[in-house]
């Protein structure tokens, strides 16, 4: 695996979506926003986007980072562009990798925006330490990342990239102790809940825990990252059949 080659594969991706500023925007302004409305819509519930806020954190980004990078990775295969670049010394592994590069930088610039955007103009006051939010942020994007990847390679179009959303992030959601603490779930409930990555980004925000506690979830989560970017590397199809 060539380091220079995974570079350039970012570079290109990069320069690709600076000229696509509707991409952009729904990568950088869109959880931003809707961290935003969540807050204004709780301005009559003192201490109701303190508690709900920093668990968003953990979600938004995951779930907007996962949508668009399944379906610009598609996007690459329906046009052909993915044949072109294997007929180039371009192993899968350097691709996802440049891709992993790319968006991962895009994901430092979404969480940094949401995290301050929160602590400041939102109001968000959290009893949690604001970096280790910040830190939750920037790895829930990563996984929507490295998932969006992975299952692009096992998708045959966009809309079936689309389609994949309801049926990997919603369990997750229902899951994780955002609606339902996980504690209060059914046995066989809580041990699947206990292993999924968003339930483990949710439990990285909970102020209050053991140094230990936290690193083992940021540990479940780079795990998935890792594992993820793997499969997206293995699975990865040159042209969508």
């Amino acid at each position: 695996m060539s380091l220079r080659r995974t570079l350039l594969t970012t570079r290109r991706i990069l320069q690709q979506l600076r000229h696509d500023p509707r991409t952009i925007g729904l990568l950088l302004l869109v959880p931003s926003a809707l961290v935003g409305l969540l807050a204004w819509s709780l301005t009559n519930d003192p201490g109701a986007f303190d508690s709900i806020g920093p668990k968003l954190l953990g979600v938004f980004p995951l779930v907007v980072m996962f949508l668009v990078t399944s379906v610009i990775t598609l996007r690459e295969r329906s046009v052909g562009t993915l044949e072109r670049l294997f007929t180039l010394p371009l192993t899968k592994a350097e691709f996802v990798a440049g891709y992993a590069f790319a968006f991962g930088g895009l994901a430092v610039i979404q969480s940094f925006l949401v995290s301050v955007l929160s602590y400041t103009w939102y109001g968000l006051a959290h009893q949690g330490v604001p970096w280790r939010v910040s830190v939750v942020a920037l790895c829930a994007a990563l996984l929507g990342t490295a998932f969006g990847l992975a299952l692009s390679a096992i998708a045959h179009s966009e809309f079936q990239a689309v389609q994949f959303m309801p049926a990997f992030i919603l369990p997750q959601l229902l899951l994780c102790g955002l609606v339902i603490p996980v504690g209060q779930l059914p046995t066989v409930l809580r041990v699947v809940a206990d292993v999924m990555p968003m339930t483990a980004a949710i439990h990285a925000i909970a102020p209050l825990q053991s140094t230990w506690y936290y690193v083992e979830q940021f540990a479940i989560m780079i795990a998935y990252v890792l594992a993820a970017l793997v499969v997206g590397a293995t699975t990865l199809r040159r042209a969508t059949k």
